[in-house]
């Protein structure tokens, strides 16, 4: 394959809200955002045609408040618009960097976000613009994950590419477990057997059904990115 020839026409790019964290334990810090937006330029600039689907965890995830004795649906929703507020920021960086991005919402807030529809997303896609996808699937229940899997779906993404902060999908916890093993690659029926924590199972069970891909790499390292988008042995491929 030519250098600098992506793999992959289209993606799905799932960031994780913790990719904003920098070196704070909670929160948004820009310069982190700012150097994700970086990475996303780094692809851009390949031709490649690129949707994200954000998540919130850096400022609030559902769990938080279920566990404090909050009803679920209020708690997700709280989560659900963590992720709006992580995709303004987004939105910002990247048009620091000199792309144009359009932000999506699966709820409607007219004056901040549009809400979803395919066709559109399509065109922006097409015109390579970029889109982040915010509030999951607007729904309660449904992690950012499983609204990763269903937009990729939806907009006829090749791949999904799932930033995380190590690189690739392990037999346990790298951080917890020294003997925790890498896999290269694996399907996704033994991410479901094993119980791997890498997506839910409704995500990864839509990505079986479709022969969706997955790749698992760590967006800490630069240049991960763009290399993943080329094809290269990067992180960990499921399928």
């Amino acid at each position: 394959m030519p250098q600098n020839t992506p793999a992959y026409r289209r993606i799905l790019l799932k960031l994780s809200g913790e990719s904003f964290l920098g070196s704070q334990a909670f929160g948004l810090e820009l310069e982190a955002a700012r150097a994700v937006a970086r990475e996303i330029r780094g692809i851009h600039d390949l031709g490649v045609e690129i949707a994200i689907m954000i998540g919130g965890g850096n400022i609030f995830r559902g769990i938080q408040g279920t566990d404090s004795g909050m009803h679920r649906v209020s708690s997700d929703h709280m989560g659900l618009m963590a992720t709006v507020i992580n995709g303004i920021a987004l939105q910002e960086v990247l048009a620091l960097e000199g792309l144009r991005a359009r932000l999506v919402s699966a709820i409607a807030i007219e004056s901040i976000a549009e809400v979803f529809v395919r066709r559109n997303v399509n065109r922006y896609l097409e015109e390579k613009r970029i889109v982040v996808f915010s509030a999951g699937l607007g729904s309660p229940y449904f992690t950012t994950d499983t609204a990763a899997a269903l937009r990729a779906l939806e907009v006829d993404a090749d791949v999904i590419m799932k930033a995380t902060k190590v690189d690739g999908v392990y037999s346990a916890d790298p951080m917890k477990d020294i003997r925790a093993q890498k896999f290269t690659s694996i399907s996704y029926l033994d991410v479901i057997k094993k119980g791997l924590k890498v997506m839910d199972t409704t995500a990864i069970s839509l990505c079986k059904d479709n022969r969706l891909p997955i790749i698992v790499f760590n967006i800490k390292k630069p240049g991960n990115l763009k290399k993943a988008v080329l094809g290269e042995s990067i992180g960990t491929r499921i399928a």
